[in-house]
């Protein structure tokens, strides 16, 4: 697809998330090529900005996960560069990146978030459990893929989580723990994809759970009721807009015991590995993989 111009796939990087991105990179990559596109590795981590520089790169698709590649920082470069990206622009990736500024985005925006508080090494840990309440989820304000993240149930346990969560981030947050069903929305530009529904037999759905484990379950239909799926893409599509993304995403909720949802986070260039879930939606909805990547790429814009 001459059309679509020389293209470098930007994957790796130097975040917590750099094998995940490489693994994402290169199906895309190899999808991309099968599609006719002129595509090219790009590896921040080894030519940085040069290999964009030099590149006579037309298009670029964003698949680094965390850290500079979802924070803003890559975007803009691309910005300045005026080379059209896949994704969120600068104030998206930054707001979505973020967990704690994303929260109280949605908090000020009326949509329902679980109750949170910053933490500090001074913080009473007892206390904010009081506020709280157990079980609570500790992790880093900006690390995706659940690195560094813990699910504590007592208050003897929330200082070890915190301090397991500060090793990847100086900001780490607490909020409530939501029982119920985990499930997530992938986001194309023509709107929220099929519902997955997730089930691990892990304590929640962590790193191993993501990309290692074979026993992880997804469940497409999802399961709910048509209307509680349409109210769920609604909500999603909204959480998206409002923190200022665009192009494709995804966003993790949960669904508690009554059925009321909550939002989690949304994540800005989400995982395109063969364990992934935006990838697993799109089939669904009929797109398949090579498809879904020049979609993807056909949304690249600067601004």
């Amino acid at each position: 697809m001459s059309s679509l111009g020389k293209v470098a796939v930007l994957m790796g990087g130097t975040s917590a998330e750099r094998d995940v991105s490489l693994k994402s990179g290169g199906r895309v990559l190899s999808a991309l090529r099968g599609k006719g596109v002129d595509a090219y590795a790009v590896d921040p981590a080894l030519g940085g900005v040069q290999d964009l520089l030099g590149g006579g790169f037309h298009r670029a698709f964003l698949v680094l996960h965390g850290g500079e590649g979802e924070n803003g920082t890559v975007q803009g470069v691309l910005e300045w560069l005026r080379i059209p990206y896949t994704g969120s622009g600068v104030l998206g990736s930054a707001l979505a990146m973020d967990k704690l500024r994303t929260k109280l985005v949605w908090q000020a925006s009326g949509l329902p978030t679980p109750p949170f508080e910053l933490l500090d090494a001074g913080v009473d840990f007892g206390a904010v459990a009081g506020r709280i309440g157990l079980p609570l989820m500790v992790k880093p304000a900006t690390e995706g893929s659940s690195i560094g993240m813990s699910k504590v149930a007592t208050v003897s346990a929330l200082e070890p989580a915190f301090l397991e969560a500060a090793k990847y981030d100086s900001r780490v947050i607490a909020e409530r723990f939501v029982d119920g069903e985990e499930i997530t929305v992938g986001i194309l530009a023509e709107g929220p994809l099929p519902v997955i529904r997730l089930e691990t037999k892990r304590e929640f759905y962590d790193y191993q759970a993501k990309y290692l484990d074979d026993d992880t379950r997804y469940f497409i239909p999802s399961g709910l009721s048509a209307d509680q799926e349409k109210s769920v893409q609604m909500l999603s599509a909204d959480a998206f807009s409002v923190l200022g993304c665009r192009g494709w995403g995804r966003v993790d909720l949960m669904i508690d015991r009554t059925g009321a949802p909550f939002l989690l986070e949304v994540n800005t260039a989400p995982g395109m590995t063969d364990h992934s879930l935006v990838p697993m939606a799109a089939r669904a909805a009929g797109i398949p993989f090579e498809d879904l990547c020049i979609r993807i790429l056909e949304t690249a814009r600067v601004g």
